[in-house]
Parts: C-alpha cells; sequence; structure tokens
C-alpha cells in the first residue's frame, strides 16, 4: 500500500511542471493558483459529502486546517514561483529536497521522534545526486543579490511545506484523515490567495481556452486532490522525514520527461548524480538492523 502511494505522488508531481508551464500566461500566478485550490476544495468537499466521510472538525482542528492552509497551499507556492523569477528551478529543486531533513529536525523537535541514521544519510545522497544534475545550470548562474532572495524565498518556501507536514501529521495523530483536512486547507488556502490577489491589484482574468484550462484540471484532479492526498497520508503512515523523500525524486522524474519533450540530454555527472539519488531512496526506506545487546537487538 505505501509503495503504491509513493509511486503515485513522485508519478504525478514529477509531471505537474508541465502542466505549470501551460499555466504562464495572462493569468497572475498567484490567481492561477487560487483558481487550483478552490476547485480541488470544491472536488473533494463534494465527494466526502455525497460519500459521507466529512468529518466534522473542532475549533481547533479548523485552526490547524487554517494553518495547513497558509503553509501548505498558499506560502510556499507564492514562495516558489517568486524565487523561480531569480534563480534557476535546478537550485530551488535542489533547496526543496531538503524538506526531507528540515521534516526530520522539525518530527523530532515537535513530536520527540527519534532522527533514523539511514534516513539522514539517504537525504544526504539524495542532495548530492541533485547537485549532480542540476550541476550546469547552478555553475552557470551568476551570485548576486537577487540570488540571496531567491534562494532565501525557497528555503522559506521548503519551511512552510515542511510545517505543512507536521501541521497534518498533528491532524492525523487527532484522528483526521487527509482528505477532510485536505479539504478545508486547500479552501484556507485559496481564500487566503485571493485575499493576497484583491490586496496587490491582480486583475481578476480566466483563459477560456484548451491549453489553460486542461492544465488547470491536471493539476487539480491527479496534482492536488490525488497526489497530496495519498503524500499526506504517507506522512502519516511512514513519517514526514521518509515521506518527504519524495521531493528528491520529482526531478528525477521531471528530467526524464524532458528527454522526450525538451530534449534533454543525460551526461556523465547526471547519469552519477541519477545513482546518488536512488541510494539515497533504498537508504531511506531500509530498516534499519537491530544492534546486538539491545532490547531490539535481544528481539530479533
Amino acid at each position: 500500500m505505501n509503495l503504491s502511494l509513493y509511486l503515485a505522488t513522485v508519478l504525478i508531481w514529477g509531471t505537474t511542471w508541465i502542466a505549470l508551464k501551460l499555466q504562464l500566461g495572462e493569468v497572475a500566478i498567484a490567481l492561477s493558483i487560487a483558481y487550483r485550490f478552490a476547485l480541488a476544495a470544491l472536488v473533494l468537499f463534494a465527494f466526502l459529502l455525497l460519500s459521507g466521510r466529512l468529518q466534522p472538525l473542532s475549533r481547533r482542528g479548523q485552526g490547524i486546517c487554517m494553518a495547513q492552509g497558509l503553509c501548505l497551499f498558499c506560502l510556499n507556492f507564492l514562495c516558489f514561483y517568486t524565487a523561480s523569477q531569480w534563480i534557476p528551478s535546478g537550485l530551488i529543486a535542489v533547496v526543496f529536497s531538503t524538506s526531507t531533513l528540515w521534516n526530520a529536525l522539525n518530527a523530532r523537535l515537535f513530536f520527540g521522534q527519534r532522527i533514523a541514521r539511514n534516513v539522514l544519510l539517504g537525504a544526504l545522497l539524495g542532495l548530492s545526486g541533485l547537485a549532480c544534475l542540476f550541476w550546469p545550470e547552478l555553475v552557470g548562474h551568476t551570485a548576486s543579490r537577487e540570488t540571496l532572495i531567491g534562494l532565501g524565498l525557497a528555503l522559506l518556501g521548503t519551511l512552510c511545506f515542511s510545517a505543512g507536514n507536521m501541521l497534518s501529521s498533528l491532524q492525523q495523530k487527532a484522528g483526521f484523515k487527509p482528505l477532510t483536512t485536505n479539504a478545508w486547507g486547500m479552501l484556507y488556502g485559496a481564500l487566503l490567495l485571493s485575499l493576497y490577489c484583491l490586496v496587490s491589484g491582480v486583475p481578476l482574468h480566466f483563459e477560456w481556452n484548451v491549453r489553460y484550462v486542461g492544465s488547470l484540471l491536471y493539476l487539480v484532479i491527479p496534482g492536488s486532490v490525488v497526489a497530496f492526498t495519498t503524500y499526506l497520508t504517507l506522512v502519516g503512515r511512514m513519517g514526514p522525514e521518509r515521506a518527504a523523500y519524495c521531493t528528491v525524486l520529482f526531478p528525477v522524474v521531471a528530467l526524464n520527461i524532458s528527454v522526450f519533450v525538451e530534449g534533454y540530454q543525460w551526461t556523465l555527472p547526471a547519469l552519477f548524480g541519477l545513482v546518488l539519488v536512488m541510494a539515497g531512496n533504498v537508504l531511506v526506506f531500509s530498516k534499519p538492523r537491530a544492534v546486538p545487546g539491545t532490547a531490539a537487538g535481544k528481539l530479533a
């Protein structure tokens, strides 16, 4: 079950970049994100009401959903989209993949979970692999004030993503399913984004064409309703640090698709990076061996 959820998350989010590129046009980025999560919330609420699965939330639960909407369905997207104006997408991918480490640290800080050595080693291997994959893009970018701003925004977006993971984990520990909390979180995220667009004077616009509507629907159904549900279910089942290794694999899937869509060519450093990413994946999901003499060792 976990493997199916993991593969679904990686494959869907690894392909959403195509739909995101198709979204670029006359509609402002923040407004497009608001459309995405408003429609996703509508789909989720309709499904939950028709199936009788909508769980009632306490005032505390609603407050956490609002915070989750702010972190996971609002601020992190604004940070990453804005950062992409100043730094290469490869650098953003490397920064975002540190969410595995941030999730491990935050799980330790807020929930007292032990940080597994294999998870940390796997995350470091994955980060090294991504650096190799995007090395030409990274070294070809000159440092500047804008670069520092972009890096800061990418890091802030990653921290928001990690905070959203912790909030979802907290909700699941309280017995609330990701479907219900995602529906409310996406609704709050869409409302906050709409308020941002209103205050910043973003013109209300929509593109009624196959390119924009088709890409929006892909981002709404597979990219939001399905992928966020499968990912946050993994957060509850496997722990935030292991689930977050998905963020290392997204760029790998994207690069493989780019071979056919954009003519990307694999190089020797990139292939070495791919090997490191895969090795990190094996480490993250390997079960730590019990040490002889410990309670776990005696049980073994």
